[in-house]
């Protein structure tokens, strides 16, 4: 896989994704079917406070939460009360919160939901900033296009300098903020104790 200096769009396929371990947002819609009772197949759609509402059921947190663990959810509730056994599936019928994984020399790493259009420098900002420790030079964006994994570098202190464009990131991303060696190296040694001896090989 090579790194190039941009990235293109991702392609038509990324619509056929594994929703296996998405994590719901708010106006997601869903399917949720039980088996053996079809009359409590609703599709529905997640409202701003992340929750669905269900026939007998009530009320259901999905918000941040994956299609399996909201149909163990389900069938909690169900289960005793309606039905002995109940085998609930939850699918994605269109998802509207799609989400970019932040990790590296950041605050705070994780996924996080992209609502609207969203940028290099305000993923990043979604992880609580860079690190102290953050090589700002060095990060890197992956992204699957028509079944390709493709990966570009970006230096965000060119973007902060309005230098180059601060590029446009998109669902199932993956942003990497490498780490600058030297800020690192110093970190640990600022944790080592007062008198403790330090080797250096030279």
């Amino acid at each position: 896989m090579s790194v190039s200096q941009a990235l293109p769009a991702p392609g038509n396929t990324t619509t056929n994704l594994d929703f296996s371990n998405y994590r719901i947002g708010p106006r997601d819609e869903l399917i949720v079917e039980v088996f053996g009772a079809p009359e409590l197949r609703r599709e529905g759609e997640v409202d701003a406070a992340g929750n669905l509402s269900l026939p007998l059921v009530g009320t259901v947190v999905a918000g941040g939460r994956t299609p399996t663990e909201v149909a163990g959810s389900i069938a909690d509730q169900l289960r005793g009360k309606y039905i002995r056994d109940p085998q609930v599936t939850v699918n994605i019928k269109k998802a509207v919160g799609q989400t970019v994984t932040v990790d590296g020399a950041v605050r705070d790493p994780g996924n996080y939901p992209i609502v609207g259009r969203m940028t290099l420098q305000q993923a990043i900002a979604s992880a609580k900033g860079a690190d102290d420790i953050a090589n700002l030079d060095n990060v890197v964006v992956f992204r699957r296009v028509n079944n390709q994994q493709m990966a570009a570098l970006f230096s965000l202190r060119q973007i902060r300098a309005g230098r180059v464009t601060d590029p446009q990131i998109y669902g199932n991303d993956i942003v990497v903020v490498g780490e600058n060696a030297t800020r690192r190296f110093l970190k640990n040694l600022s944790s080592v104790p007062l008198g403790s001896f330090v080797p250096f090989i030279f």
